[in-house]
């Protein structure tokens, strides 16, 4: 069983390169409530660094990180504001 919260939007950012992931993130972190997660699904390896850094700079929180059906990663973030 996991840790990990429900998601209420995923964002399918496969070969999109760095800043994309994060851009696409930004423009859509406002379809959920406060309190709902966003994963983003991003194989470029430089998301898992710019997910997380993104909610800090942005006041969500990055509640971490599994993998997709396919084995690409899913960042997960809680909308805070």
């Amino acid at each position: 069983m996991s840790d990990l919260p429900h998601v209420d939007l995923e964002l399918d950012c496969r070969g999109r390169p760095c800043p994309l992931p994060v851009i696409a993130l930004s423009r859509r972190i406002g379809e959920v409530e406060v309190r709902q997660v966003v994963a983003v699904v991003a194989d470029d390896v430089a998301a898992r660094y710019d997910v997380p850094a993104w909610c800090r700079m942005r006041g969500q929180e990055s509640v971490g990180q599994d993998a997709a059906d396919d084995g690409v990663p899913r960042y997960l973030v809680r909308r805070l504001s």
